[in-house]
């Protein structure tokens, strides 16, 4: 949330003292156009929910939601100007672009995670593991470990997991997949354990393929981050305003029931693939109220990879450099004058 001198401020000030002068809704002829770039997994169900429900149109922007590969992907189409928007994880491919001057601009929080378990991201262990005795970190000394890649979320959380039994990323052996192999894996008996994310998790439990082992190990770490291209950003302020504010009424509706809304799982469903009944049993990430970053995480996870020698740069890199909070200040003002 924002300090409560800033939300005291805003109730009073109004959208003018914010330099917001627009009103609601734009003329369809005037919506800008923004395709923004996803995964299909839960924790872009904000996005889902607001294309689908109306909330994009009703503020006035033309969405259009584009599928994508991976996080790298992101960065780069979003730099390079072939996407204005998107999401990704932190890690050290980002925090490396940042310190090279990457021409993105950090408008707000995509997801964290919550400070309670079941966990929306779990270390398990294989079924085959568990019946052979391994039941705790200690055990997985010397064995493989799925990641999904290094410089990663997932490396950084296993490392988390690795650390409440006294192991470091050098005590195990690292095999790089992605969590929809980790089943696979799990069957042949290529993996001891493997980092997960739902709704990947559930299943390996309920195909009785893997257990559950840490899940207490990321609380509050912040995920990801919503960007824009930097030169959309700067010439497009009120239309990246106005999709903020859009996903922020979303969020807040899931985030305050909305997963228990069979009409939002079918939307969610529509766009992971995922089988409602799946998505009505998992743990899922969450966000702040006001959509802002957890500066304090996102420095703990920069340390971490610099201490694994990911970093081409010293010191802290300047978030304030690409990080525009102003623009979430206005969504935020936007949204509660609705």
């Amino acid at each position: 949330m924002f300090p409560m001198q800033f939300r005291s401020t805003l109730a009073t000030a109004g959208l003018a003292a914010l330099g917001l002068t627009f009103a609601l809704p734009a003329l369809a002829q005037d919506k800008a156009r923004i395709e923004f770039l996803y995964s299909p997994f839960a924790d872009y169900a904000p996005f889902f929910v607001a294309e689908d429900l109306g909330y994009f149109d009703k503020f006035g922007v033309d969405v259009t939601l584009s599928p994508k590969s991976g996080t790298a992907e992101t960065i780069q189409m979003l730099a390079s100007g072939n996407v204005v928007a998107g999401a990704a994880t932190w890690g050290a491919g980002l925090f490396n672009s940042i310190h090279s001057g990457a021409t993105v601009t950090i408008v707000g929080t995509l997801a964290k995670m919550p400070d309670t378990v079941p966990s929306p991201s779990p270390l398990m262990v294989s079924q085959a593991a568990w019946d052979a005795g391994i039941r705790e970190v200690k055990d997985l000394k010397g064995k493989r470990v799925g990641i999904p890649g290094p410089g990663g979320f997932g490396m950084f959380s296993v490392a988390k997991a690795l650390e409440t039994g006294g192991l470091t990323l050098a005590d195990i052996e690292p095999v790089y997949l992605p969590p929809p192999a980790t089943a696979a894996a799990f069957a042949n008996g290529g993996l001891e354990a493997g980092w997960s994310i739902e709704p990947f998790a559930i299943q390996l439990e309920r195909q009785g393929l893997g257990k559950r082992l840490v899940e207490n190990h990321t609380f509050g770490t912040e995920l990801g981050f919503i960007a824009f291209n930097n030169e959309f950003a700067v010439k497009n302020e009120d239309a990246v305003v106005r999709f903020l504010a859009a996903f922020l009424k979303a969020a807040r509706q899931l985030d305050n029931g909305g997963w228990q809304d069979d009409a939002i799982l079918d939307i969610v469903a529509k766009y992971t693939g995922t089988p409602k009944d799946t998505l009505q049993g998992i743990p899922y990430t969450i966000r702040s109220e006001d959509g802002s970053i957890d500066i304090a995480s996102v420095r703990e996870q920069e340390d971490f990879f610099r201490a694994q020698g990911s970093l081409a740069y010293e010191g802290p890199i300047n978030i304030d450099s690409v990080y525009r909070l102003d623009l979430l200040q206005k969504a935020n003002a936007l949204l509660a004058a609705e």
